[in-house]
């Protein structure tokens, strides 16, 4: 038999979830991460979820992770060496921007230093028009000579960018030929691969971004195949992207920009597979690790998604899946500020030396050891038994916390819990309240180690009805990597009227797109009826700067299809600003098209095994502590005894070795028939 492996690498875990290709068998694995080289974690993880299963190495079939190496490199400034090569007289756009400030009203706050210094930036002689025919040939000599200083300089990698290689790249890909001849070997990221749209700042910064990241990721991928080699395994490894699709490690190589926020995707992947499942389509995705929240808005059973991001600093502009993050986790620090108010995060205690439950040197209060005082998550283990915790510990940083606001350790831990559910309903509403979506009419689904403990306090404060709890919450980003497809996006910049276009134009735009897609799905292995593409329109009224995006339906466009399209688009606008205009001319500015290679997903019923069944009478019992009053006994079930139709009313624990569910008084939960916990909140 043959096995799938899933690996998310976290701040504090690495979670591994290994499935049977036929679905009949899974496992999982947690061990904390290593941050100075996180493939130590993965290899650890892997050869110990195969040697407690008895499975041989040569019998994993695929393997597929999602890293944060690319976002830790930027955030921490930590890429690689980077020279640039751009048109001349552009030399200083890469410091320029949109002469914006970060924050409009904070005034101290600036934006970090160019990724690449001005004795790097090389201006090169050539110039195309708006529509790509050439003004200024390609000075080769020039080009040469910035390669010949670049190689003085010990670059790791080259960055191009040229105006208008978007609509030509003849002169970028002549470039990219000259560097390599005089730099082989040497990293080279060229715009029109790596972003060929217009806004040239943003696609000047997003090829940066990923030459800076080229080296970085080459030495991370290199460990990690090492590591799978060493230990057995013969299948390629898959590495996660952003917009939640799977792509080669070659590819990763090529583009490690694309996986910069790729763990959170792949949870958002897991989520859409189980609320499908259950037969929801309206979901707010809840991850809180051990460092971080994350959360996401799916509609209609579509995950949100954006075309530009802020990683560290810098503009990224690539469709990513849109997930929201806070520095609000498990790990996250309780501190006092300088007025005597007591804030949670973003900073973390991480996996070393972690919460001072953790026995590891940790002095500082954290949101764990919130939760171990009050008696919410186990005071004596975690990991199933595997790690030791201290409750004494965490009731010893929190009385000390406590002290110097004249609280002692229980109103303290409360008041820690109250501040960081507050952090996630606030980045919760930025998804859905402010861009006029309600999330009343949303499930939450409550996933990552640290999700489900505190997935009631937050749907009770956005009136959200029903929590869903996967199967294995602290594990679903890693499933997700399991259940993702391969994942590409084409996109080609023209800016037309949409009412001036026929849709014969409209339908031949769309078509190139589509052949360009269906050869990589080709090449990547997926026969035709595993290829799924789909399309979409950037579009904006005449004159404006931004655009929305327009999903278009399948099939030959017609003018009648046209016309639904601009009916949608006025429906977005009036969605997202409040007005829309019948009369304004809309503008086509981006074709787009989404190719996808469906790969094997489980059954939902198989990913959840049942055991006997635990009643509230035979379950253990202890403290805990819901509001500053006595605690109450309350039931704690093992997640592994509890059937499927298996009903029960809060207060109640649910452990399992991946994560804790709390059902506080007055709730209620059932098991369906995929294993999910659904939590339905009773009314205060």
């Amino acid at each position: 038999m043959k096995y799938r492996l899933g690996i998310d690498v976290g701040g504090t875990f690495t979670d591994i979830f290994l499935m049977s290709e036929d679905a009949s068998r899974l496992a999982v694995h947690k061990v904390a991460s290593t941050p100075a080289d996180p493939s130590c974690a993965i290899a650890e993880g892997i050869e110990a979820i195969l040697r407690a299963e008895g499975i041989a190495p040569t019998d994993v079939s695929y393997l597929a992770h999602g890293t944060t190496v690319a976002t830790n490199a930027i955030i921490e400034q930590r890429g690689g060496k980077v020279g640039l090569l751009t048109t001349a007289g552009f030399r200083d756009l890469l410091e320029i921007g949109r002469q914006t400030r970060p924050r409009l009203y904070d005034l101290q706050l600036d934006y970090p230093a160019p990724l690449v210094p001005r004795d790097l930036r090389i201006e090169v002689e050539e110039r195309l028009y708006h529509d790509g025919s050439v003004a200024r040939p390609l000075c080769v000599d020039g080009v040469r000579a910035a390669a010949r200083k670049l190689r003085k300089e010990n670059v790791d990698a080259v960055a191009i960018c040229f105006l208008y290689s978007f609509v030509n790249p003849a002169h970028e890909a002549a470039a990219k030929e000259i560097v390599l001849e005089e730099m082989p070997g040497c990293n080279v990221s060229v715009s029109h691969e790596v972003l060929p749209e217009f806004r040239e700042y943003e696609r000047l910064s997003t090829t940066v971004l990923n030459a800076f990241l080229m080296s970085v990721m080459n030495r991370y991928l290199e460990h990690f195949g090492r590591d799978v080699v060493r230990l057995g395994i013969k299948a390629s490894p898959k590495v996660n992207q952003c917009n939640g699709g799977i792509m080669s490690v070659d590819a990763a190589r090529r583009l490690p920009i694309r996986t910069v926020l790729s763990g959170p995707s792949a949870g958002v992947v897991g989520a859409l597979f189980v609320a499908g499942a259950a037969g929801c389509r309206d979901v707010i995705t809840f991850d809180m690790g051990g460092t971080s929240t994350d959360v996401c808005l799916i509609r209609n059973g579509t995950a949100a998604v954006s075309n530009e991001r802020w990683v560290g600093g810098y503009p990224a502009r690539l469709p990513s899946v849109d997930v929201n993050a806070v520095g609000a986790g498990g790990g996250s620090v309780a501190w006092i500020d300088l007025d005597g108010l007591l804030k949670v995060g973003p900073r973390s205690a991480g996996a070393v030396p972690g919460p001072a439950c953790y026995g590891l040197g940790g002095q500082l209060a954290t949101v764990t050891d919130a939760n171990v005082a009050l008696g919410r998550m186990n005071p004596e283990f975690l990991l199933g038994g595997r790690m030791r915790i201290s409750q004494s510990a965490s009731e010893r940083v929190l009385a000390s916390l406590g002290k110097r606001m004249g609280l002692g350790p229980i109103e303290t831990a409360l008041g820690v819990l109250r501040i960081v559910v507050a952090r996630m309903v606030k980045a919760i509403r930025a998804v859905s309240i402010e861009r006029g979506h309600d999330p009343k009419e949303c499930t939450l689904v409550a996933f990552g180690g640290a999700g489900p403990l505190h997935a009631v306090s937050v749907a009770r404060e956005l009136e959200i009805a029903q929590v869903i709890v996967p199967p294995h919450p602290g594990i679903l980003c890693a499933m997700g990597l399991l259940v993702a497809d391969a994942r590409n996006d084409y996109v080609k910049t023209r800016l037309t009227m949409l009412n001036g276009a026929g849709s014969a134009d409209l339908e031949g735009e769309f078509q190139e797109l589509e052949e360009s897609a269906r050869r990589w799905l080709a090449a990547e292995g997926f026969a035709p009826h595993l290829q799924r593409l789909s399309r979409m329109l950037d579009m904006r009224y005449a004159r404006q700067n931004f655009e929305l995006s327009v999903p278009v339906p399948a099939g030959s466009l017609t003018s009648d299809t046209v016309e639904w399209i601009a009916r949608r688009f006025h429906e977005e606008h009036e969605r997202n600003y409040g007005h829309f205009n019948e009369r304004e001319p809309i503008q086509v500015v981006n074709f787009r098209v989404k190719a996808e290679g469906l790969t094997q997903k489980p059954h939902p019923e198989t990913t959840f095994e049942t055991g006997g069944g635990l009643t509230r009478s035979a379950a253990a019992s202890r403290k805990v502590w819901f509001e500053a009053a006595d605690p109450l006994h309350t039931p704690v079930l093992n997640r592994r005894e509890l059937r499927c139709g298996e009903r029960f009313a809060g207060p109640a624990i649910i452990e399992q070795m991946d994560s804790t569910t709390l059902i506080p008084p007055g709730d209620t939960a059932e098991v369906d028939k995929f294993g999910n916990v659904l939590i339905g909140l009773g009314r205060r």
